[in-house]
């Protein structure tokens, strides 16, 4: 039974490490709902839909601190997420290519 547990202990394990480890940094400047959402851990469509409908009516995030003023983004949940949050817009892609 000990063997059988610890079998079944592995591969949850393996199951819910890869989803783990996919998650990751996501540019909130660019990225449409579903990207954010899928990518920002406790971020789901509806926020990710806040995030992007909020940077298309007051333009890109200067700083990740800006998540708090989309409605249901507080203190506690920018905080889980911040090392996931990347803030580069289109047209700092579009200089670091010229300058490649």
């Amino acid at each position: 039974m000990k063997k059988t547990n610890r079998v079944l202990g592995l591969l949850m394990g393996a199951l819910i490490f890869p989803v783990l480890a996919i998650a990751g940094p996501v540019n909130i400047n660019t990225a449409d709902a579903e990207t954010i959402s899928e990518e920002l851990t406790g971020i789901g469509l509806s926020k990710a839909k806040a995030i992007v409908a909020y940077r298309e009516e007051n333009g890109p995030f200067k700083s990740a601190d800006d998540l708090v003023l989309v409605k249901g983004i507080g203190e506690k949940t920018l905080l889980s997420i911040r090392a996931d949050v990347r803030l580069e817009t289109a047209a700092t892609k579009k200089l670091k290519k010229e300058r490649s």
